[in-house]
């Protein structure tokens, strides 16, 4: 107990001092923002602080700070301090760089902020990589949710009417212009997530109160269950939203499209994702209570024990009601993710929004690649396995490179530029080393296999020559705009 309220204590000072400080670093300022200076009324189109604020959060917040902590918790308690060092120091500051950058740039996404920071050769193999992980997202993110809908329904098989109607419902999202679904639905979409999860964190602090010892201590049968991965770089690939994740870059021009004011950077990117940092501490902290009570469902699969935590802590009642906020937040990440992949393919091939014909033609390759997925992903257990492994992989690839842009760009501006470059290389050190060393028999996706020591040695001698010419870019873009 005492390390998850730690924790918590430790998201809410972080952002009050070192997102104040990373906010006056970069410095937003009373600039016109993309939103006023390229309104289009489909993707720059200027909406409320209170509604861009949640909008980004229900975007972020996918499965990955439910899911991905079920299984992340299986590392041990060390997880509650991990959570919140690694959500303030790399996350939130992922999450802020990727938000000013696409602001100072038009409201870019990620490929061409790849390209303007670190340079045209990185991009046209970043381009190729982000359509492919993109195409992911929304395969995952439609499976999920329909097999979450499917287990409402024991009796009566709806997994297909699901995937068929959350996949229509994506393209719609994509299609309209940016405030008539997405910004109109978006609110009550976000209520659900505040309700479900106040009353799993109060049930929790009821439980915690009258049974400390559920959260505080590890049992012997815990321990016998916990993952025998090694921490790093595992536990950074497993509990990728809490920490995280790559994919929040792809989803943050969409917000820097619909805010009046850079001064609304701050709370909207950096404290959404202190916010998902404390669904994902929540989430962890329910999860070790019943993997204590339980610890035989500790080889089970996530999505089996996520309705187990609900119903105890809940019932059945409001439990549906919370199952419902994490089908919710698979949803919303899941239409954001293909009108990213929009937004990306648009931008790549020069070709203007305004138009729906333009939008629909645009949609019409990803559609069919998604539904090759969706048929391949769902011919069993194993496709589905190997296809969230190579998202979770790839996600992390792209904090990475993000990271390392926002190091480039504070570079050029004269600014602070290790609040970027410390984590960017902890992350592409991190990635690389994974890389190198999961393989198949390690449960993973296909790598290198090579012992972790040699995998370390490696990836730290690459992640240095990456930083050096990252450096050197950054130096050689501060030379052009003086």
């Amino acid at each position: 107990m005492t390390l998850f309220l730690i924790g918590l204590a430790i998201l809410v000072v972080g952002y009050f001092t070192y997102g104040k400080l990373l906010a006056r670093i970069v410095g937003p300022d009373d600039r016109e923002t993309p939103a006023r200076r390229c309104a289009d009324g489909v993707d720059y189109v200027v909406m409320p602080h209170w509604k861009n604020m949640l909008i980004q959060l229900v975007n972020i917040a996918g499965v990955g700070p439910v899911i991905g902590v079920i299984l992340g918790i299986k590392f041990g308690a060390i997880v509650f301090i991990l959570i919140p060092i690694g959500n303030i120091l790399a996350g939130a500051v992922h999450d802020f760089l990727g938000g000013m950058m696409s602001l100072r740039s038009d409201g870019a996404n990620l490929p061409r902020i790849i390209r303007e920071k670190l340079g045209s050769v990185y991009y046209r193999v970043f381009a190729v990589f982000i359509v492919f992980l993109l195409l992911l997202v929304v395969t995952v993110f439609v499976n999920i949710p329909a097999t979450l809908i499917d287990d409402f329904f024991p009796e009566t098989p709806v997994f297909l009417w699901a995937v068929i109607g959350i996949f229509v419902y994506y393209l719609i999202a994509t299609l309209f212009p940016v405030d008539k679904i997405i910004g109109s639905i978006y609110p009550f979409f976000g209520m659900i997530l505040f309700v479900g999860t106040a009353a799993l964190f109060v049930s929790l602090l009821v439980r915690m109160y009258h049974s400390p010892a559920d959260i505080l201590t590890e049992t012997e049968a815990f321990r016998a269950g916990m993952l025998p991965h090694p921490l790093i770089p595992c536990l950074f690939v497993t509990i990728a939203c809490g920490i995280i994740s790559g994919f929040h870059a792809t989803q943050s021009p969409i917000i820097a499209r619909t805010m009046k004011s850079e001064r609304e950077a701050c709370a909207s990117f950096y404290g959404m994702m202190i916010i998902e940092g404390f669904i994902a501490m929540i989430w962890a902290a329910a999860a070790m209570v019943i993997y204590n009570q339980m610890p035989e469902i500790m080889a089970k699969n996530p999505q089996v024990v996520l309705p187990i935590i609900t119903t105890d802590f809940l019932g059945k009642g409001l439990g549906a009601i919370t199952i419902i906020a994490v089908i919710t937040l698979a949803i919303t990440s899941g239409d954001t993710a293909l009108r990213s992949l929009r937004m990306s393919l648009a931008e790549i091939f020069h070709i203007p929004q305004q138009a729906l014909k333009n939008r629909v033609l645009l949609c019409i390759p990803p559609t069919i690649a998604i539904i090759a997925l969706l048929m391949w992903s769902n011919r069993d257990a194993k496709s589905f396995g190997i296809l969230w492994n190579y998202f979770a992989w790839g996600n992390q690839i792209l904090a990475a490179s993000t990271l390392m842009a926002g190091t480039a760009w504070l570079l050029s501006l004269r600014k602070w530029w290790w609040i970027a470059g410390v984590p960017g290389c902890f992350m592409t050190f991190t990635v690389l080393t994974y890389i190198l060393w999961t393989s198949p028999e390690r449960g993973g996706p296909i790598g290198a296999g090579l012992s972790l020591e040699l995998a370390y040695a490696i990836a730290a001698a690459v992640t240095a020559v990456l930083f050096a010419g990252v450096f050197w870019r950054g130096m050689r873009l501060r030379k052009i705009s003086e």
